[in-house]
């Protein structure tokens, strides 16, 4: 068994325009003056140039060095609105170009070439800046139709998992070549949303290495799926994992699908860690157990608290759910030395 790393924070939704939060060596002194040890890294022109990180090894050097100065690591790049990118219905057309630079919006086509570029960027800066696991979104092509009314045409998934392969399979052998594991955030909104979506995935890429899972039980929960067996299913492909907490408070005016409402107003809504209904206990357990090797990272996306609060918090509470795995089983002290003799003799098993 392995201990996960930890704690570790996301920056995606800290970065802003004020100090410490429009740097990145002030948001990494920030995280550290939290007792953070690591930092997921948006690849937010903001804070990383990436197709220069791709290319040069002196910028990355310097990016690591900007990071550890503040005595932290990073724990994955994050292209998760390149990764949505990659794969847009048209019906998201309006919606998701703001998550394009202006050169490619109102051209889709342009827009996902642009995507999936990024995402080989990520995987050779990955490799210059010593990582081996990389977050993302799979981005969606079914999503509109989750849920089937009007019924979906037969032939209609398969051919949505085709095409979602054919766009993502040049971008994961990118990837093998870096030597980096691809984590897919399973997420509402993204045809990778839970684990049969997963699977069908995987097989649709011929079970590519590289395609693996950013495991956050907050999106199960608003789901109503189990998180906890999640991990016993799929624990070979977890190579990352968000700190998340969420609650599912059902009532008689609205459940799973919202109503519309604002994230306070609805059934599942995100909470800041401890403040939710996950049991983070048995799920450290479990990925400790399964010999989980990545870090522990939070995520902030609560509804009611503070950010900040919930990154001081937050590090306080991934600490004490670290696990320092045995080393020895409980009841070796009362281990009984034996031959093959000696067990033959308790089977009752003679050599005649």
């Amino acid at each position: 068994m392995n201990k996960i790393k930890g704690p570790a924070i996301f920056l995606a939704q800290f970065i802003g325009e004020q100090a410490p939060f429009n740097d990145l060596s002030a948001l990494c002194r920030w995280a550290a003056s939290l007792g953070y040890k690591g930092i997921q890294l948006p690849t937010d022109p903001k804070l990383i140039d990436l197709a220069q990180a791709a290319t040069s090894q002196d910028y990355c050097d310097e990016i690591t060095a900007i990071v550890k100065q503040a005595g932290l690591q990073i724990t994955e790049l994050s292209t998760h609105l390149q990764g949505q990118l990659v794969a847009v219905n048209p019906a998201y057309d309006l919606m998701f170009d703001g998550f394009a630079p202006e050169h490619v919006r109102n051209n889709p086509t342009a827009r996902t070439a642009w995507a999936i570029e990024q995402l080989k960027f990520a995987a050779k800066a990955s490799s210059r800046l010593g990582l081996n696991a990389h977050a993302t979104f799979s981005g969606a092509l079914l999503w509109h139709t989750f849920y089937p009314w009007p019924q979906r045409p037969a032939g209609l998934v398969e051919m949505g998992f085709e095409e979602l392969a054919k766009r993502w399979l040049p971008i994961l052998d990118a990837f093998e070549q870096a030597g980096v594991d691809v984590c897919f955030e399973l997420h509402p909104g993204e045809d990778l949303h839970d684990g049969a979506s997963f699977e069908r995935f995987l097989e649709a890429v011929d079970n590519h290495p590289r395609a693996n899972i950013l495991y956050d039980p907050s999106h199960f929960v608003l789901q109503q799926l189990d998180y906890l067996a999640f991990i016993d299913i799929y624990h070979d492909r977890i190579k990352a994992f968000h700190v998340k907490d969420a609650e599912f408070n059902p009532s008689g005016r609205s459940g799973v699908y919202g109503g519309y409402q604002s994230w306070q107003d609805r059934p599942g809504r995100f909470r800041s860690l401890g403040d939710g209904q996950i049991n983070f206990k048995a799920i450290f357990s479990k990925l400790t157990q399964y010999g989980y090797q990545g870090w522990a990272v939070l995520e902030w996306e609560c509804c009611i608290k503070h950010p900040e609060d919930g990154a001081k918090e937050g590090a306080v509470f991934i600490n004490q759910h670290l696990i320092n795995p045995t080393s020895k089983a409980f009841d070796d002290f009362a281990a009984v030395a034996s031959d093959d003799n000696f067990n033959k003799q308790l089977l009752g098993i003679s050599d005649s």
